[in-house]
């Protein structure tokens, strides 16, 4: 056996240039590069080998752990999983900050490989500069935080661990029911010891991403299901993007004559004004899919973790005899809701359905496209509606989605604007509707729509953020100026948490440090004027060509002259507090107390126990 002695943190690097991914017979490079805040835990390990590599892998300098993290999701999610960009920090709070990071690319599948320093594996020089002891196990350091939030983790105490560790690593991140956060640990003098490595690990190795064949069984169960049910309805998840079902779910759904439903992952997979298409569903969905939901007999999920938000708390299918069968890679999504399950690929099983059931049809008639209507009507309104106070959320959405163009992607992950899109944003191709709603983590717009930049520089990004949330995270704009990335940052500035005050206001709560106020001296609480926060101006600081906009008229010059810049821009709306859209059909279940002393409260928590009484128990 030929090997080669390399330290390890030489060995990761050569592994890592030479892994590649197959799907559908088209081979795929799969790091792109890595992200890095260099510190004393890798900055002269895995550091050295950095600074001595002279192939195609990309080094970006990130600004924050977490910010550069989720830059990494944001890329690998617009590759729709096919490429990644590693991250290296350094230990105690460098690593710690992607911790956050970790639990996004894990609730929403998307593969983040991170490799934060760590302690000494040695442990003569403990306790070293930053290292978190536990007196319970001197093995415990601060990276055993992202256990939880990780699908693999691994800490290599010596350099010929590092093969086992990567090749597990590559297990999971390639695998598309597995993929996740993989999070392997770098002992800090391990990095720089060395080892005669087999030239067999370091090789150009190709995972195979194959499609699962949906089985006879599964077929025969699926198909007996669906001509047994008169008002199915689909709910098309990330799975269906992800497997590049879309056209397979459109002819589906033609022959069969049954109608679709959108998740925040699954949005865009086909276009809005498809006739069957009714635009999302649950607890930010549109009036179109709720009240079709509200009678289906049969719910088939595409693709789907079936979370709260898309079903409504389990309450949003009335119908007594409602069914799910369920299409998922993962077996663990797959069996939610007591469904008949399909464990395979989206594109496959759809296609073979599609022909096993060529002579069924759903007994919808005219239904279908009178709440279609009626909901184009309704979003129609809210992109047209002026208002004398001043600009109104959906407003400003309906002239950016007028002028923005069919190509462009919007990135956007918390507040009310998530709630807004997946109702109102119309998008006609595909990979240009970027939502991240499994974690719905503030901070990952900004530093997201970097990643989708890197993954798609022909198109123009937008990231749509709120006041909080850009409060939050917004450190990668610095880098997507420093790399001639643009991106667009359209900031909705409503002075405050606007979303979750909402939520306070309908549980009969009255308004609570959700709003960016000075404190009042009278009542002691934040409640005085608005903080007088110019966001333009904090972003012209960086280098960012900027604008501030009150009306219609300024934020469609705004994001004319925005479109011919050539550095990242920030467009800082001032829009009315409380405009963004209401709920539609639906009811999500959230924690009102039981005991208050506020009778509003009390009715909101009378309410609750109804609507509890209406939900599905599994």
């Amino acid at each position: 056996m030929k090997t080669i002695r390399l330290t390890m943190g030489q060995a990761l690097l050569r592994f890592l240039d030479n892994q590649y991914i197959e799907f559908d017979g088209i081979e795929t490079k799969f790091v792109h590069g890595v992200f890095t805040i260099f510190g004393h835990g890798v900055v002269v390990g895995f550091g050295e080998a950095l600074e001595q590599y002279r192939g195609d892998m990309v080094v970006y300098q990130g600004k924050n752990e977490q910010g550069m993290a989720q830059a990494a999701i944001g890329f690998a999610k617009q590759k729709n999983r096919r490429q990644i960009i590693a991250c290296t920090s350094s230990i105690g709070p460098g690593a710690l900050n992607m911790v956050t990071a970790a639990g996004t690319a894990s609730v929403n599948r998307i593969p983040l490989l991170l490799l934060p320093g760590d302690t000494f594996a040695c442990r003569q020089p403990d306790p070293v500069l930053q290292q978190l002891e536990n007196p319970a196990s001197l093995s415990i350091t601060a990276n055993d935080a992202f256990k939880p939030v990780s699908r693999y983790w691994d800490r290599v105490v010596r350099p010929e661990q590092l093969m086992t560790a990567m090749l597990n690593a590559m297990r999971v991140l390639t695998d598309p029911a597995e993929t996740g956060a993989v999070t392997v640990c770098l002992s800090q003098d391990v990095e720089g010891e060395a080892y005669d490595y087999p030239e067999e690990f370091l090789a150009k190795r190709v995972h195979h991403i194959t499609r699962r064949l949906p089985t006879q069984g599964e077929l025969e169960r699926a198909t007996a299901k669906i001509r047994g049910k008169k008002k199915p309805l689909l709910i098309c998840g990330g799975g269906a993007v992800y497997a590049e079902a879309g056209e397979a779910l459109a002819r589906f759904a033609e022959q069969t004559s049954i109608p679709l439903g959108e998740t925040q992952a699954g949005k865009g997979a086909i276009p809005w004004n498809h006739p069957l298409n009714l635009g999302g569903i649950g607890v930010t969905g549109g009036l179109a899919a709720n009240r079709l939901a509200a009678e289906a007999d049969l719910v088939i999920a595409v693709g789907t973790r079936l979370s709260d938000f898309t079903t409504a708390s389990k309450w949003l299918f009335q119908n007594p005899d409602v069914e799910f069968l369920a299409i998922n890679v993962s077996a663990f999504d797959a069996y939610k809701m007591n469904a008949t399950t399909i464990v395979a690929d989206a594109k496959e099983t759809l296609t073979a359905l599609t022909g096993a059931l060529a002579d069924y049809r759903s007994a919808y008639t005219g239904e279908i496209a009178a709440v279609k209507a009626e909901w184009n009507r309704e979003v129609d309104r809210l992109y047209q509606e002026d208002r004398p106070a001043g600009l109104s959320q959906t407003r400003a959405l309906g002239v950016i989605q007028e002028l923005i163009g069919d190509d462009a992607v919007v990135v956007g992950s918390s507040g009310s604007l998530p709630g807004d899109l997946q109702r109102l944003w119309r998008p006609v191709k595909p990979k240009t509707y970027h939502l991240e709603y499994g974690f719905s983590c503030m901070g990952y717009e900004v530093c997201a729509a970097l990643g989708a930049k890197m993954a798609a520089p022909e198109r123009e990004v937008y990231s749509l953020v709120g006041d909080g949330s850009y409060l939050m995270l917004h450190s990668e704009l610095v880098t997507s100026l420093q790399e001639g990335y643009k991106i667009n940052i359209l900031l909705f500035d409503n002075s405050g948490f606007g979303c979750i005050e909402n939520l306070q206001n309908e549980q009969g709560i009255p308004s609570f440090a959700t709003q960016f106020k000075f404190r009042d001296a009278a009542t002691g609480r934040l409640s005085g004027a608005d903080l007088p926060i110019s966001y333009a101006a904090c972003a012209q600081g960086y280098g960012a060509k900027t604008y501030t906009v009150h009306t219609v008229e300024e934020l469609k010059a705004a994001l004319a002259s925005a479109k011919k810049e050539t550095v990242s821009t920030l467009i800082d709306i001032k829009v009315l507090p409380k405009t963004m859209t209401g709920g539609y059909e639906a009811w999500w279940r959230v924690g009102v107390p039981e005991v208050s002393e506020r009778e509003s409260v009390r009715r909101a928590h009378a309410k609750l126990v109804k609507e509890v009484q209406k939900t599905k128990k599994f």
